[in-house]
């Protein structure tokens, strides 16, 4: 894992934006599948030998930069705190964009910890890991096969990408799967066939991933201006063969499930479920939407709600 590093960048003093002074950020880079994957390492001040926390998911093609204030409160907090984007999104490498693969997300979240175990500047025998959206799965099975992983933290978690495609009725279903199938087979001459991530009026919706209200303005928001809302239509085919993890896979450490009462996207209930078949889980229900946890009260509770898991679950 390479480093090039910065002090953190914002300034000011905000409820969402702790001080620059509280820690200083270092951007690292480490390989995942033969491709380079980037990230932000935040270092707090003090103490010297801090618990790690690592981030990943969130909206789909927007990288890790909606997940950078809960890195820099976490580091204000005295936690080191690494949050990096998925091959395929944001700031790491990998074509085509925005490509939707829970294998590979997998293997991402294994080779950012297998990076930053091989570090000597980061003490990893305290380490959780904190999976937003589909990341959530992911960050559930790798801590299931590694011992070194002390709680996962997994907010408005999406544990099944066939459950989560089955709620789009059986129309969606045969339309999308028909449409992975097309792009799969384009792929094999170096084209493409893309469906967009999220309906609007611009590129429709009969086959988005996402076509609940609000959902449109929300991804734009947190995507930024070179987000596109296009994704390979074999994304279909990679959240259909991914059926969450099952019984004998989940892990036994400590686990916080953060769902939004109001959340269309990735309903409640699926978190509700796990809680209830996971050995040490604790829910929490926020009054909140799929979209709220990124921005104002709704941030505000789950870094709350996280930190004080993190502070019950590691050593200080």
């Amino acid at each position: 894992m390479t480093d090039s590093g910065t002090r953190a960048e914002r300034d000011g003093v905000s409820r969402d934006r702790p001080s620059r002074y509280e820690f200083s950020s270092v951007r690292l880079t480490f390989r995942s599948g033969g491709e380079r994957c980037a990230g932000r390492l935040y270092r707090p001040d003090h103490p010297s030998d801090p618990p790690l926390a690592v981030l990943g998911g969130g909206p789909i093609g927007a990288g890790g930069q909606p997940l950078s204030p809960y890195a820099e409160r976490l580091a204000a907090a005295g936690y080191a705190a690494f949050a990096f984007d998925f091959r395929h999104t944001g700031d790491s490498d990998g074509a085509p964009r925005n490509l939707v693969s829970p294998a590979r997300q997998r293997a991402d979240w294994e080779a950012a910890l297998s990076g930053l175990y091989s570090r000597g500047d980061v003490v990893t025998d305290r380490t959780v890991l904190w999976g937003v959206g589909l990341a959530a799965d992911g960050a559930l099975a790798v801590a299931a096969d590694d011992p070194r992983i002390a709680g996962v933290v997994a907010a408005t978690p999406v544990l099944s990408g066939r459950a989560f495609l089955r709620e789009r009725g059986l129309g969606f279903l045969a339309g999308g799967l028909l449409a992975g199938v097309r792009d799969r087979l384009a792929s094999a001459v170096g084209r493409s066939h893309t469906v967009p991530v999220v309906a609007d009026g611009v590129d429709g919706g009969r086959l988005a991933l996402v076509s609940t209200p609000g959902a449109s303005r929300a991804y734009r928001d947190l995507g930024g201006d070179e987000w596109a809302n296009r994704t390979p239509a074999r994304s279909l085919l990679g959240l259909w063969r991914h059926t969450g993890t099952d019984d004998r896979r989940r892990p036994t450490c400590p686990v916080l499930l953060v769902g939004g009462t109001r959340d269309d996207v990735a309903g409640v209930e699926a978190a509700e479920a796990a809680a209830e078949s996971l050995p040490d889980a604790t829910l929490v229900r926020l009054p909140a939407d799929h979209f709220d946890i990124y921005d104002g009260e709704g941030f505000d509770r789950c870094v709350r709600h996280g930190l004080a898991f993190l502070d019950a679950t590691t050593t200080r």
